[in-house]
């Protein structure tokens, strides 16, 4: 959690925290502030809260939010762009040197995260050695501090996402309707007016649906046939829709911004194949071991996916651990954590062994199967919250009834 900031930058031998401000999609911006900024920089200093360095024309929202904030122009960034000669990023690091001498900053080392161009940023090492010897600008690999903070949510945190669980559900609600308003003629699905209605269509409800809940689509999947049987694609916008075929749609929204849902339901519509219900039944099965398994906090995270690995294997299906890099059956991990980022830790796999169920994770659990010679997949996704007292709280609450009937 974010009361976890001072200890993991103690452990990491850290003065400070840089943030730069971009244009960027920025996940660790808003987590320690909550607010969008373009030119500038967040800084946490050890022990102390964040501070904003920022374009004036942003100040606004961040002192209604009670953060300390000082204009780039306070720092010095006129005369400085002046020097660099209209160079930004090298004003900017300027900007970095200035905010080090304004808010004494001891010498040591200082974690940049966040994000923004690479090209920027890999120059910005020997930018900065040359303006402040005495500091070393540090980046992270594999499990970063934010990672680890963000494995737990704070109830305000759990509040936001909460949100967004409910405005999703209702989504999920709302397209079912709009399917099944619709008729059929020949096995394809169609309009009042005979043309036939095709998953871009549906895609473009889903996002008006969305954007009435003020979320923002962020690359759906609704794959048919045997696109559903590739669990990264997209879908046909072009295609129709039609009887029978096995539906993969994953739904992952988000605040502009800001936290994530994420969940996924399997349709059919107007009836499902045998070999289709059967698949169905069985990764629905799979989804109730997964959250059978669950027992407290404390419990190693992979126990979850194993006991589902046994289940599927004990019903014919190839895994990731019955056969390595199969692309049938089982092919990914059982789910993982989200909340700014999509995919967050915790991590539900049989071969990462250090996590372990905690109070305050916000948590996917998304079995699935995938034939795609056999023209279909199957996946099935809720998320949860482990609460104070350690139960598994679900925050998907849409059905899982796998076939939409046809109301014309």
């Amino acid at each position: 959690m974010k009361a976890d900031l001072d200890h993991l930058m103690a452990a990491r031998d850290l003065q400070a925290i840089f943030i730069p401000c971009t244009e960027h999609t920025n996940p660790v911006l808003h987590y320690l502030t909550g607010v969008h900024a373009s030119r500038g920089i967040a800084i946490k200093q050890r022990g102390r809260p964040v501070l904003l360095v920022i374009n004036p024309m942003e100040m606004d929202d961040a002192l209604k939010a009670g953060i300390e904030t000082y204009s780039i122009y306070d720092l010095g960034w006129n005369d400085l762009r002046k020097e660099a000669a209209g160079v930004n990023e090298r004003a900017e690091a300027g900007l970095w040197r200035n905010c080090i001498q304004r808010f004494a900053i001891p010498p040591g080392k200082i974690g940049v995260y966040g994000a923004g161009d690479l090209n920027t940023y890999l120059e910005f090492p020997r930018l900065m050695a040359a303006l402040l010897p005495d500091y070393t600008f540090v980046g992270e690999v594999g499990t970063t501090l934010f990672d680890e903070a963000c494995i737990t949510k704070d109830p305000s945190e759990l509040a936001q996402i909460k949100k967004v669980a409910a405005a999703t559900n209702a989504v999920w609600a709302e397209t079912w309707d709009f399917i099944a308003g619709h008729r059929a003629e020949q096995e394809t699905v169609v309009n009042a007016d005979g043309t036939p209605l095709t998953i871009g269509a549906v895609k473009r409800f889903v996002r008006r649906a969305l954007l009435d809940r003020d979320l923002e689509d962020t690359g759906m999947i609704f794959a048919q046939g045997r696109d559903g049987g590739i669990p990264h694609s997209r879908g046909d916008d072009k295609a129709p829709l039609k009887l029978g075929q096995a539906i993969v749609f994953d739904l992952f929204p988000r605040q502009p911004g800001g936290y994530y849902h994420d969940s996924t339901r399997t349709w059919c519509i107007g009836y499902a194949p045998p070999e289709v219900q059967a698949a169905y039944d069985d990764v629905l099965g799979a989804f109730t071991v997964a959250v059978s398994a669950y027992a407290e906090p404390g419990q190693p995270v992979h126990t979850m996916q194993d006991a589902v690995l046994d289940f599927l294997e004990s019903r014919g299906h190839a895994t990731i651990r019955s056969k390595p890099g199969t692309q049938e059956g089982l092919v990914h991990d059982l789910g993982h954590g989200f909340g700014l980022n999509i995919h967050e830790r915790p991590l539900i796999s049989h071969l990462q062994k250090r996590d372990q169920f905690q109070a305050g994770n916000v948590l996917t659990i998304e079995p699935g199967v995938y034939y795609p010679e056999r023209g279909f997949g199957i996946r099935l996704e809720d998320a949860f919250y482990i609460d104070d007292s350690g139960a598994l709280v679900a925050l998907t609450d849409f059905h899982k009834q796998l076939v939409i009937p046809l109301r014309d």
